[in-house]
């Protein structure tokens, strides 16, 4: 039946960013679809696990703060240890900065881009290695439109180029690993009701630029990215890889 290509019965997946926004959408879905989740966030959020255990998802915590150089290597490590694979890796970690080009800081954009591209890099390497010796394997990077489009009104040359700079590296890792049985692919969200979007949304300028742009009448949720990410993660995308998959609500149409 097609709906057994999108169960993840006994596959382990390794969701960063996991716990709020987009991350916790991607991981209760793959949740849902018998996946045995691993979250993972700067700083752990008991509530938030407690309520997927009561739901009856079966998931593990691992703390990691993706700024520090040495995190992605060990998170990687560590979630593959509980189980002795690691079949499914998310990238959702990051941060968005908005500010003008010619004044944007250098501690700001060094710290962007030591998440949202750095940490991305280094995660995908360590699970390159266990999916490697496994022979399969399927990585999921969160990049965003803004890795295709100049958004309006606000200024962010450095996180657009930093969600660029994902698609390309998903692009790449496909490419050169097709081969040994691992697909790579992507998903850029347009705009979806987040804490990171909350400011935004209720921004009076911001918001009806962001909201006309859009040719739905509505804002994205968590959920429209996990269900796209549940795809992306089963066999039913196994003929798909180097793929980047937008979700906007037709934003980059217009």
């Amino acid at each position: 039946m097609i709906l057994d290509l999108f169960s993840l019965s006994g596959k382990v997946a390794l969701v960063t960013g996991a716990t709020r926004g987009i991350g916790l959408g991607i991981a209760e879905a793959l949740a849902d679809v018998g996946a045995h989740v691993i979250l993972s966030s700067r700083l752990p959020k008991p509530d938030v696990m407690a309520s997927l255990e009561a739901a009856g998802h079966k998931v593990s915590y691992i703390q990691a703060d993706m700024e520090d150089p040495a995190a992605p290597a060990k998170l990687v490590a560590d979630a593959t240890a509980l189980h002795g694979r690691l079949d499914i890796l998310v990238n959702n970690a990051g941060i968005a900065y908005h500010g003008d080009t010619h004044s944007f800081a250098e501690a700001d954009y060094r710290r962007l881009m030591d998440i949202n591209v750095d940490a991305v890099f280094r995660a995908c390497q360590a699970a390159l290695g266990t999916m490697r010796r496994q022979k399969s394997g399927v990585i999921l990077n969160i990049g965003s439109i803004s890795g295709y489009i100049s958004n309006i009104p606000q200024s962010q040359a450095a996180y657009n180029a930093s969600k660029a700079a994902v698609h390309m590296l998903t692009k790449s890792i496909a490419s050169e690993y097709a081969g040994e049985g691992i697909r790579a692919n992507a998903i850029a969200p347009g705009y979806i009701e987040t804490d990171m979007t909350a400011g935004g949304l209720a921004n009076p300028e911001w918001s009806p630029v962001w909201r006309a742009m859009t040719p739905l009448p509505m804002i994205g949720t968590p959920r429209d990215i996990g269900a796209a990410a549940v795809y992306l993660c089963s066999e039913a995308s196994r003929y798909v890889t180097g793929e980047v998959l937008v979700i906007d609500g037709g934003y980059t149409s217009r």
